[in-house]
Formats: C-alpha cells, structure tokens, sequence
C-alpha cells in the first residue's frame, strides 16, 4: 500500500479503544486466554485493551516491522518472546494482536513461530483475511488505515474541494 491512496479511513483514540473491545467481545466467546502476545508497535494498544478486557495477564511482544512510513517492505522478525510456542501456546490459548492485516505478509511469518495461536486484528483487508482467525471490520485493500498515533490535528480538505481539485 503506498500513500497514493485516494480512500482515506482516520481512526481517532477513542474508535480504535471502541474497536479493541469488540474485538475483546469476539476473543471472549472463543477463551478463555492465558497469554496475549502483541505485534509491536501496531498492535500493542489493541493488544493492551484485549487483555485487560480478557483478564489475562501474561502479555508478550514480538516486534516486527514491514512498514517505512506508508510503504510495505520486506518483513523482519526483531525479536521474539523465547518460549514461541511453549506452554501457553500449546493449548491452543494464545491470541496475536496486531492493530491491521493488510497483506498478510506479518501474520504469515508470524504463523510459523506460534503455529497453535489464534490470530486477531481490529482492522483487515481482502488480502489479509485469510490470515485472521478473528477481526472487527473490514475495508478495502486501496484504503489507507490512519492510526492515531500517526494522527495530528489539522486542517482537513472537504472531499467536494479536494475532487474539484483534480
């Protein structure tokens, strides 16, 4: 995904907690959970949200990167909890949070250290989707996910203008 992108999907603080905790709703119907591993940085504040709201207080990170800004490169494993797959794995009761599955490429890589571990996003796209395990919404694999960390306050175009513009 490049930043060419014409659709544009903002999401604010409190939609990506909202979010979160249905995704927290949808992990409860499938738990218990006894450990939360996190995919930094994307997915740690969902991650964060899900545990809490699971009641599960062993939380790990794999930190992982693909992304230079807005464009998707080759991934990299940076680190990774030792025990990958060890006992709280094995039993099948193991969530990955990440914050989006835009390619599939990260869940993909991921799959292979955890291989008993359910996999869960907020947002997904098309060709991501059959990555996941479990997903709050869905949007189009030409729109861009604006995270609000990534997110100032500013100026926006009205869409009419900006259309005008072209």
């Amino acid at each position: 995904m490049s930043a060419t992108s014409d659709k544009q999907f903002p999401v604010s603080w409190e939609q990506l907690h909202r979010d979160a905790k249905a995704l927290a709703w949808r992990l409860a119907e499938l738990g218990p959970w006894t450990r939360v591993i996190a995919v930094s940085r994307g997915g740690m504040v969902p991650a964060c949200v899900v545990a809490r709201e699971l009641e599960v207080r062993h939380v790990d990170t794999v930190c992982a990167v693909s992304y230079d800004y807005m464009d998707q490169g080759d991934l990299r494993i940076l680190k990774a909890p030792e025990d990958t797959d060890g006992p709280a794995g094995e039993d099948g009761r193991t969530v990955v949070v990440d914050d989006l599955a835009d390619t599939g490429k990260t869940i993909s890589a991921l799959r292979d250290l955890y291989p008993h571990a359910h996999f869960a996003t907020v947002y997904v796209k098309p060709a991501g989707q059959p990555m996941v395990d479990t997903f709050v919404t869905e949007v189009s694999q030409d729109t861009w996910i604006h995270l609000p960390w990534d997110l100032e306050l500013r100026f926006a175009t009205p869409l009419a203008k900006a259309q005008a513009d072209d």
